[in-house]
């Protein structure tokens, strides 16, 4: 029997794919990594320090955990959404939702660049003035509404989600706020316990011993619902209806990545996100919850947040870079 030369280049393509295939599918073939796009010691480190003692195992391959911290996240965020290897995933803040309205060029868009996995935490922001500040939210509005532009309010920075949570709270309660910039949340604490400002607006679990020790009061919660460790204090959208701010860490994986890598770490998480897990009493024990809800709800709020944050931005007149 005669082979052509086309069905001789046909079988050797065969007989090369086959081994790919069975590779591809026996995913991962090599170490994962787990992009930071922020320094380390951030709120990010404790789900994603276990996430490598937990998948390295399960996996069958190494998970290393790296910081590409820069511009805001913006770093880190490109150097996932340009991988190609399929073993590169990202654990970032919200701040994915909120730089396409900060940045005219991002280098990367979130939307196509990025694989939406899961959401893995969601905490509240918690708005606090001084023991001897405003009793509560209305109080709180009410000298904000007769003192325009005098009652002071303290941000991560221009652009930060504490900035962006208080730009959105003046825009839908009517107030105007004076904005004071700061290089992160423990200088906004400093200054407002110094009397230098009114308002932090941070992490709850930045202002928790302030609050039970009695030196600074909670006003309002940025999350829908109230949070677990401070049950008596309201959710902001309780007086002001629409305004919800959670402070989330998502996690996604670069573009190329194959659907079924996507499975594999969401089928290995799963069982975490039980309220008996280690990892779910560890991050309750900081204001956090664990989520762990898959691709489709983070997806979703990245559609939501992105459309959001670039309304609040241009209401506010923030000048995207």
């Amino acid at each position: 029997m005669t082979i052509t030369r086309r069905a001789l280049g046909a079988a050797l393509t065969t007989a090369v794919a086959a081994p790919a295939l069975a590779e591809g599918s026996a995913w991962p073939t090599r170490p994962v990594r787990l992009i930071s796009p922020f320094a380390p010691g951030g709120p990010q480190d404790v789900p994603a320090r276990y996430f490598v003692d937990y998948l390295t195992p399960r996996l069958g391959q190494p998970v290393v955990y790296d910081s590409r911290a820069g511009a805001g996240g913006q770093v880190g965020m490109q150097h996932v959404a340009t991988a190609t290897d399929g073993h590169s995933f990202l654990i970032t803040s919200n701040s994915v939702a909120t730089l396409p309205a900060l940045k005219r060029d991002l280098g990367f868009d979130p939307f196509t660049d990025l694989l939406p996995v899961t959401i893995v935490t969601e905490a509240p922001l918690v708005y606090c003035v001084r023991a001897n500040g405003p009793a509560d939210l209305a109080a709180y509005l009410a000298r904000a509404k007769e003192n325009p532009g005098r009652v002071s309010v303290g941000s991560s920075g221009i652009g930060s989600a504490t900035h962006l949570a208080s730009a959105f709270l003046m825009q839908k309660a009517g107030v105007d706020l004076l904005h004071v910039p700061y290089r992160g949340a423990g200088l906004i604490m400093t200054a407002l316990l110094a009397g230098e400002i009114d308002t932090f607006v941070g992490d709850l679990s930045l202002a928790l011993e302030h609050i039970r020790a009695g030196t600074i009061r909670p006003i309002g919660v940025t999350t829908a619902t109230r949070a677990p460790l401070l049950p008596e204090v309201p959710a902001i959208g309780e007086t002001i209806q629409g305004y919800a701010v959670p402070f989330w860490f998502g996690l996604f994986a670069a573009k190329q990545t194959a659907p079924e890598a996507i499975r594999r770490i969401n089928a290995e998480l799963g069982p975490l996100a039980a309220p008996d897990s280690e990892l779910s009493r560890r991050m309750a024990e900081r204001g956090s919850l664990l989520v762990l809800s898959g691709p489709d709800p983070l997806a979703a709020r990245l559609r939501s947040e992105v459309a959001q944050w670039r309304q609040v931005v241009q209401a506010a007149g923030i000048t995207p870079e």
